[in-house]
């Protein structure tokens, strides 16, 4: 009989013995301190890249946190820069007078010319003054239209490839076909949907296009994870419902749906997280640098889908890279990079505790 540490040892038949089976003669090739060590060096090896990868992420969270801190809270009451969470972006003017180093934002600037007639030398930065009120809005419509229309189309992909498709050579060329989409990168999606949404529908930089760019672009994780989470469902509830005279999509609709939902909501919540954070694909199809009306003046209901609005990534974006930079620069850019943060997190919370309900209500 052969032991387990066999698995480490070369194994060597040997002659025939008198009673006329082969023996097999076990010639170790690690010694046991030498097994010990490599299992020790493996694991610190693990757990060293472990603490890399939390070691970065929190610098990371710590380094936005502390410096946009700064600028979305003060030391009075109520402790929240409200115009920098309430007012759209403006030019921020820096200049001297009688002394004093004044900062005032465009509107601010404006009446302060029309009291004082003396002229100054000005500097202005923009979109270092106001705040960010539009682009947490526009954030906040363009996760939540896309994830509608991923959620419908990817559902309704999962479920028929799950209940109702055959392992045919076509069906499996599908799924190998969504896996390989999610290898896509963000920018080619951006560039797809300006040629398909943009110019060929005729939509324009918009909220639809921007929806449905960003809805296909996750697509892949939406199915995959839809569909895992049908199958995870025990075959009897089906064949229960299915010989108690339900039809099939009476089945799905009552017995497997419920089930599958706090797995499908954990890819949405994964979804969410990417939506929200690309720049990319927006940049082609739904966002603007700057706009001063906020989504819902419009003349018109129809004129909704079809306006671009300011977004938080890009404006990360936009203040980083395409203006000159200085420390008004770098204070609003970690102010948006927290308030984005934060929006994220909200979003996916409210993704979690709809999951956790879901689980606590249905159970097998």
């Amino acid at each position: 009989m052969i032991s387990s540490a066999a698995t480490l040892s070369t194994l060597k038949p040997a002659a025939v013995n008198a009673r006329g089976y082969s023996e097999i003669k076990m010639v170790p090739t690690f010694s046991n301190s030498r097994r010990s060590f490599v299992q020790t060096l493996m694991f610190w090896a693990f757990r060293l890249a472990t603490y890399f990868v939390l070691a970065c992420a929190t610098y990371i969270f710590l380094d936005i946190a502390i410096k946009g801190s700064k600028t979305v809270f003060t030391n009075h009451a109520p402790f929240i820069n409200v115009k920098f969470l309430t007012e759209p972006p403006q030019t921020l003017y820096v200049f001297d007078y009688q002394g004093k180093k004044m900062q005032l934002s465009d509107r601010e600037f404006r009446k302060w010319q029309e009291t004082h007639k003396e002229p100054v030398e000005a500097t202005s930065v923009a979109y270092s003054a106001g705040g960010i009120w539009p682009c947490i809005v526009g954030t906040a419509l363009l996760v939540i239209g896309s994830m509608i229309v991923a959620l419908f189309i990817g559902i309704s992909a999962a479920i028929y490839l799950s209940e109702y498709s055959r392992d045919t050579r076509f069906i499996r060329f599908i799924r190998i076909a969504i896996l390989n989409l999610a290898g896509v990168p963000s920018i080619v999606f951006g560039l797809f949907g300006f040629g398909l949404f943009v110019i060929f529908f005729g939509w324009n930089v918009s909220l639809l296009a921007g929806w449905y760019t960003l809805g296909l672009m996750i697509l892949p994780a939406i199915i995959t994870a839809s569909e895992e989470s049908l199958r995870a469902v025990p075959k009897g509830l089906r064949e229960g419902s299915l010989a108690l005279g339900a039809t099939s999509w009476q089945t799905i609709r009552k017995n497997v749906l419920p089930y599958a939902m706090p797995g499908i909501l954990t890819s949405s919540i994964l979804g969410i997280a990417r939506v929200a954070g690309e720049t990319a694909p927006i940049m082609f199809t739904a966002a603007y640098a700057m706009r001063d009306e906020m989504p819902w003046q419009v003349q018109k209901w129809t004129d909704f889908f079809f306006q671009g609005v300011m977004a938080l990534p890009y404006h990360i974006y936009v203040v980083s890279s395409k203006i000159p930079q200085n420390e008004y620069t770098e204070r609003v850019q970690y102010g948006t990079a927290l308030v984005f943060l934060i929006v994220v997190m909200l979003i996916a919370l409210a993704s979690i505790v709809l999951r956790e309900r879901q689980r606590r209500r249905l159970s097998w």
